[in-house]
């Protein structure tokens, strides 16, 4: 398991706790926030990052726990050369505050991870939840916004799709971006199999240079445009309706297409797919 908000981050304590029942969970995480790296590694040949072992990891029935000086994809990198032990079987990662669907979904420190465990042969599973009432609204901080993610929905979704993946993994690697509305389980209007999208469900806008007291440095002035109302059979028009969206960032077809009835079957087991 890994993240693009650091070990520390809620998110990956509570997929942690929810996946550990399901195998032998290694957490392999950065030690700060990563987001936006999308599949960096960083220049190791330059600078070697320093690994930390982890004995306070607050969830039980994790096997061990590591932090890394550097973005979620080398996490995934030095476990596929041998630094934590034998070969894993599967990369999960997340659970990302805010929705990876449309462009976003090339950005993401998240599914970075995941891309990098299949460039190895492994598959993977990067789990994102939406949230509302962001900072940019000016409505709230992202302490608060953190604060009212319900965390717990995401997880069991996830633990019920990883739980059916890991009882038949695909013959070939696979990357699954699973996003996950936040709100109560019984309010999920349903899952799918969604595109990826050409937009997020709000983009920026534009950014300006602000200037500073040193005429050489500036800062920067970001501005967010409006919620966009996202086709339905998108990963981000799925979110938008409260649904889970499902979306396979690699080829699948035929056999391999059927690999991931049982992942399918077990999130049906929880929410109605529409």
């Amino acid at each position: 398991m890994t993240n693009d908000d650091g070990i520390d981050a809620p998110g990956i304590h509570h997929l942690a706790a929810a996946i550990a029942p399901l195998g032998d969970v290694y957490v392999i995480a950065p030690d700060g926030e990563y987001s936006g790296a999308s599949v960096a590694i960083g220049p190791i040949w330059i600078e070697h990052p320093t690994v930390t072992r982890r004995r306070d990891f607050p969830v039980d029935g994790v096997v061990e726990a590591w932090t890394i000086s550097g973005p979620p994809a080398l996490s995934t990198f030095y476990a596929r050369l041998g630094a934590f032990g034998e070969p894993f079987d599967l990369v999960v990662s997340g659970i990302n505050p805010g929705a990876n669907v449309g462009r976003s979904v090339y950005h993401s420190g998240t599914i970075g991870a995941c891309l990098s465990a299949r460039n190895g042969g492994w598959s993977g599973v990067a789990v994102s939840q939406s949230v509302a009432g962001m900072a940019i609204e000016g409505q709230r901080t992202w302490t608060d916004v953190l604060g009212s993610q319900k965390w717990h929905v995401a997880a069991e979704v996830a633990s019920h799709y990883v739980g059916g993946l890991v009882a038949n993994m695909p013959s070939e690697p696979v990357v699954v971006n699973l996003n996950v509305p936040n709100t109560e389980l019984d309010e999920i209007e349903g899952w799918a199999i969604g595109e990826v999208g050409r937009l997020p469900p709000r983009a920026m806008s534009s950014v300006a240079l602000v200037p500073t007291e040193d005429p050489d440095r500036f800062g920067l002035d970001i501005q967010w445009g409006d919620l966009i109302d996202l086709p339905d059979h998108t990963d981000g028009g799925l979110i938008e309706h409260d649904r889970v969206s499902v979306t396979y960032l690699s080829r699948l077809d035929g056999e391999h297409r059927d690999d991931m009835a049982k992942a399918e079957a077990a999130l049906d087991g929880l929410i109605t797919r529409r």
